[in-house]
């Protein structure tokens, strides 16, 4: 039931929005401005009481004190509430002329690395045994307006092993950069590489965005994945993950990542002794103005 919010002090959430100063940015008064506005007007409806609002401080608290160079509890909490998702949809929407569409852009999450290693067309981004099933992928990116092929673009792809943990996450089992790599598209737009069929995981669930899973009567399992950063100097970059059709949480991912055209079909591959299975995924990048 709304609550009368007529009941409380009406200029007050105004009163805080105009103490921000004369050198506050434009950009900063608009953000923070409606945050303020939301926030308030949250509280009001809520009727949030001084109990609920200093376990929510404590929530934040807790998200900073789990927090390291290795574990972004802040970025699962957005996940979580499905913040990034709604984030990365905002920003990827763009206007174009033709009927045409480039590729869905899918959420960042917490595990990309700066320093995986490039690696030759054709390689193999397995470094470390496993219990998975090998897959070669391939593809081609290509320009969404012209149809033609983008050569020397980088895809940047990383992974979790069979266990559902990354590599940083499984020092005991796993070498630096095992399941990451770079590669860069030939002159006709292809990519060849070595993966794993990815295996579905379970989020971290030993701090807050376990607490919050368990208090809305969540799973914390993401459906298998195989994450793509796809760049060129002249194009728009897109970051996204692409989803076996076969996963049992596609419309249950816990952080909201699963599009339509993300999902893909793993076939049986005959013919390649480094391999069992083939999956084809192309990528369509959008000009640069």
């Amino acid at each position: 039931m709304a609550t009368d919010t007529s009941r409380f002090d009406p200029t007050f959430t105004q009163h805080v929005v105009d103490t921000m100063g004369p050198k506050t940015t434009p950009r900063t008064r608009e953000v923070m401005a409606a945050l303020f506005k939301h926030v308030h007007d949250f509280a009001r409806e809520v009727e949030l009481t001084t109990e609920e609002w200093m376990m929510g401080v404590q929530f934040i608290n807790a998200i900073g004190q789990i927090s390291d160079a290795k574990r972004n509890e802040g970025q699962r909490i957005s996940d979580v509430i499905g913040l990034e998702s709604l984030v990365d949809e905002i920003a990827h929407k763009h206007a174009t002329e033709t009927d045409d569409i480039p590729t869905s852009s899918s959420i960042l999450g917490p595990f990309w690395s700066p320093n995986a290693p490039f690696r030759e067309n054709g390689g193999s981004i397995i470094q470390d045994p496993h219990k998975g099933h090998v897959s070669r992928m391939h593809g081609r990116v290509t320009d969404l307006q012209s149809k033609k092929p983008i050569a020397g673009a980088v895809v940047d792809i990383w992974q979790a092993s069979s266990n559902g943990k990354y590599d940083f996450q499984d020092p005991d089992n796993q070498t630096d950069n095992n399941l990451r790599g770079k590669f860069r598209t030939d002159e006709n737009g292809y990519y060849t590489y070595y993966c794993l069929k990815p295996t579905p995981y379970s989020l971290p669930t030993d701090g807050p965005a376990g607490v919050l899973l368990n208090l809305l009567d969540r799973h914390a399992y993401r459906p298998a994945h195989i994450h793509l950063m796809v760049s060129h100097p002249s194009y728009k970059p897109v970051t996204t993950q692409i989803f076996p059709k076969d996963d049992p949480y596609l419309e249950t991912d816990t952080v909201f990542a699963v599009k339509d055209d993300l999902v893909v079909d793993f076939k049986p591959l005959q013919g390649d002794k480094n391999a069992e299975l083939d999956l084809e995924y192309n990528v369509i990048l959008v000009p640069k103005p």
